[in-house]
């Protein structure tokens, strides 16, 4: 039992972290933050991305693999500021989502 309770843990860290980071990215920051801010967003995207196809929920399965493609950090998808912000917005809204979701089931 006490298994199954850490892999639990082990999986919302991976949703609040990427949620923190995505909000967060309205504020200034340097250029690194959104470097980092690329490669956990998409290792969470991928481990989110997962248990979606685990519990078969066809919504996710998109809205991650879309997320993992936007944020990819090895083949970067370059925008404005302007267009980043919503996009950080929805994806931490859809991380959201995620958590309570995919991970709390």
């Amino acid at each position: 039992m006490s298994n199954k309770n850490e892999h639990n843990n082990f999986h919302k860290y991976f949703l609040i972290i990427p949620i923190l980071m995505l909000f967060g990215s309205l504020g200034q920051w340097p250029y690194g933050y959104f470097t980092l801010q690329r490669w956990i967003v998409t290792i969470s995207s991928i481990i989110v991305l997962l248990k979606a196809f685990d519990q078969n929920i066809d919504w996710a399965k998109i809205a991650f693999i879309l997320i993992a493609i936007l944020f990819n950090p090895l083949v970067p998808v370059h925008l404005t500021r302007e267009i980043w912000i919503p996009i950080d917005i929805i994806s931490g809204i859809l991380f959201l989502f995620g958590y309570f979701k995919i991970i709390r089931s």
